[in-house]
């Protein structure tokens, strides 16, 4: 019986580690240890206003804050009954569509792109890769810029409120974002000639489930009010607790989800093995060009279908802020619930996959929270995949450098652990740091 152990995963946000146990050529047990500790959000917000949640939530991650304060949004005013105008649903997909850009630009370029080169770190890749270096940080940069413009803030923007915007984003503005994005096409298309130019490693295949939300419009896109399944499925997101069944295991500070006992993905690859077909424009070209089967089994292929959605955002953008400014700016909607109860979820699709905020309202006040996460989600899936990464790796008699092959299968996820370990109920607390102690 021998152990592969990687203490701390490198370059993926939040703090985690792998252990696998070995018995002779098979794997005996594989565990995601997530080493952050619960911060106990849910449970913060009870008896907090709808006002007050959107200034609590959105801290969970620094990196998709905005994807937090827009799935509570949804949820908060779901359970209020508001009706929101056309131009504010349209300003907060273009606020979302800022940080797919610099989520994934972050996660293509200096926490993947490495391994595929060859290299510790972005910074090791400057005298080689000094223009995709560049690259990465001109995307990036242009993502946090429309989240700065749009929530008045380039993390933790407050500026996206309940009924609308505390300030709809200037006619300048909004120019400016289309221009820069139409700028950053040509450097959108070569991540992707870059990305499409590996030989993705063929030691972790397998079929999967996979979810995604339904864009409303039945367009390509990441907001919906149903969830899509590989199985055929389609459910209503208010129904997401019977779809991801969620429990907690001994070992982690997060929540797992199974759909019908089985692990699932969610994430870029799920949304383009779901409904990658309805691209148009250049990232449809791409899309018809590039995809294959190995996406429906291979879990690689998530940093291209990230430089997919990349440009396919940077095509949005202009669209999106032509519809924009024709609308004339409106006034902030009050609740058309006047008890000031009720029920609502929200759900949005994060960069890392579906993200779900849910809420009851009594009386004007939070009376229950839930949020469940996309790396929270993927967790099974990642175990799965890395048993049968092993598994072969070790048939093959391969065991050379096996703790690297093992840290690019996770960080193909793409995983946020600080989002996934928020969110263990207190009656757990104590076995759980127990357990680490005795681990470490």
């Amino acid at each position: 019986m021998r152990r592969i152990s990687i203490k701390s995963l490198a370059r993926v946000e939040g703090h985690g580690g792998i252990t696998v146990t070995i018995d002779g050529k098979k794997v005996k047990d594989v565990r995601i240890n997530i080493y952050e500790g619960p911060r106990l959000i849910e449970e913060l917000v009870v008896g907090k206003s709808p006002e007050d949640v959107l200034n609590i939530v959105p801290r969970i991650c620094g990196i998709c804050n905005l994807s937090h304060r827009y799935a509570a949004l949804r949820g908060l005013e779901k359970a209020l009954d508001m009706k929101l105008p056309l131009r504010t649903k349209l300003t907060r997909d273009l606020m979302l569509l800022g940080e797919i850009i610099q989520s994934h630009s972050l996660h293509i370029f200096f926490l993947s792109l490495p391994d595929f080169l060859g290299y510790s770190s972005a910074m090791d890749m400057v005298d080689n890769f000094g223009e995709e270096v560049k690259r990465g940080i001109a995307l990036k940069s242009f993502g946090y810029r429309i989240m700065e413009l749009i929530s008045a803030r380039m993390i933790h923007g407050e500026n996206p409120i309940l009924g609308g915007f505390g300030a709809h984003p200037s006619k300048s503005a909004l120019i400016e974002i289309k221009d820069r994005a139409n700028n950053l096409m040509s450097d959108a298309e070569k991540t992707v000639e870059l990305m499409a130019s590996f030989d993705y490693p063929s030691y972790a295949e397998c079929e999967t489930i996979f979810m995604a939300l339904n864009p409303l419009d039945g367009k390509y896109g990441f907001v919906g009010d149903s969830i899509l399944i590989s199985t055929g499925e389609e459910r209503n997101v208010e129904e997401y607790k019977k779809v991801i069944q969620e429990r907690v295991v001994p070992y982690s500070f997060a929540k797992r989800s199974r759909y019908n006992g089985e692990p699932f993905t969610v994430g870029a690859l799920a949304r383009m093995n779901l409904f990658g077909e309805r691209l148009t424009g250049k990232a449809g070209k791409c899309f018809k060009k590039l995809y294959s089967t190995r996406w429906l089994k291979n879990p690689f292929f998530n940093n291209l279908a990230q430089a997919i959605e990349v440009l396919y955002s940077l095509e949005t953008i202009s669209r999106l802020v032509d519809s924009i400014m024709k609308l004339r700016e409106p006034m902030i909607e009050k609740p058309s619930n006047t008890l000031s109860s009720g029920i609502g979820t929200g759900a949005i699709e994060a960069p890392r996959g579906i993200l779900y905020h849910h809420y009851s309202i009594k009386d004007g006040l939070i009376a229950d929270c839930d949020i469940a996460t996309p790396t929270a989600q993927n967790l099974d899936d990642i175990e799965r995949y890395l048993r049968i990464a092993v598994n072969n790796l070790l048939s093959a008699g391969i065991e050379n450098n096996l703790e690297l092959k093992l840290e690019m299968l996770v960080r193909a996820y793409d995983p946020c652990i600080s989002c996934s370990a928020h969110s263990i109920k207190i009656e757990g607390i104590h076995n759980l740091f127990n357990l680490h102690t005795d681990e470490h």
